[in-house]
């Protein structure tokens, strides 16, 4: 017969706090047929979102002085074609903790200072993994912005500037109380077929939607003193 446990000699503690480990991937899109030649060179031109708790975040940009940040169904951002998912390790933090992450930093990324070179979405889905996991995403998903920040003199004068232009077939509508967007394109999209045959979307399908993530209400000062 094994002996009883006494009640102070319990394996486990009803205060002590739960481990959270919830992993934290990168999904990577092509957002051009070419780079399907290119890949292999270790250079492209790619959108990535970062998945956590169910959700991909990623940024975009458009007219407004508000977040650029957004939430999609994971390996379906609608308007690019999903190539690849990494993982880039684990997180510690609770849902509700993410949550606070994500507005904080949506307050930093504004759709209206979406900058291919500068501030694109992979500069986004980096400083979230090092937020996380203390990692960096791998070079290469950003290997062309940061080859053109150096030559930048050598670019079209149409990639220098300060932000991306909205696109003037598109157009995207704003609901401030769910703070939802549609992305509203042409019935026809832009669809280019590969060498062995692969589709390659490279405009938004027709009303497709993504959430907006509301950036985190700045703390007033006064009433925090209060």
């Amino acid at each position: 017969m094994g002996s009883k446990l006494s009640k102070n000699s319990s394996p486990t503690s009803s205060s002590e706090p739960i481990a959270v480990s919830a992993p934290v991937t990168l999904n990577v899109y092509d957002l051009t047929p070419f780079n399907k030649y290119t890949y292999w060179f270790g250079i492209g031109i790619f959108h990535s979102g970062i998945e956590v708790y169910g959700l991909e975040y990623g940024f975009g940009a458009h007219d407004f002085p508000t977040s650029g940040v957004f939430e999609v169904e994971p390996k379906r951002c609608p308007g690019f074609c999903y190539r690849r998912s990494i993982t880039l390790g684990t997180t510690t933090m609770l849902p509700f903790e993410f949550r606070e992450l994500i507005e904080t930093i949506a307050g930093e990324y504004h759709g209206d200072t979406y900058h291919l070179i500068l501030k694109n979405c992979n500069h986004f889905t980096d400083e979230v993994s090092l937020r996380l996991t203390g990692k960096s995403i791998p070079r290469w998903v950003n290997r062309l912005a940061h080859i053109s920040a150096i030559c930048s003199c050598l670019l079209p004068k149409n990639l220098r500037i300060a932000a991306v232009e909205e696109n003037p077939e598109s157009h995207v509508l704003l609901d401030d109380a769910s703070g939802s967007y549609g992305i509203i394109s042409p019935l026809e999209s832009n669809v280019s077929d590969g060498a062995d045959g692969e589709n390659f979307v490279l405009s938004p399908s027709p009303a497709s939607e993504v959430t907006f993530i509301k950036e985190k209400e700045p703390v007033d000062e006064k009433t925090s003193q209060a």
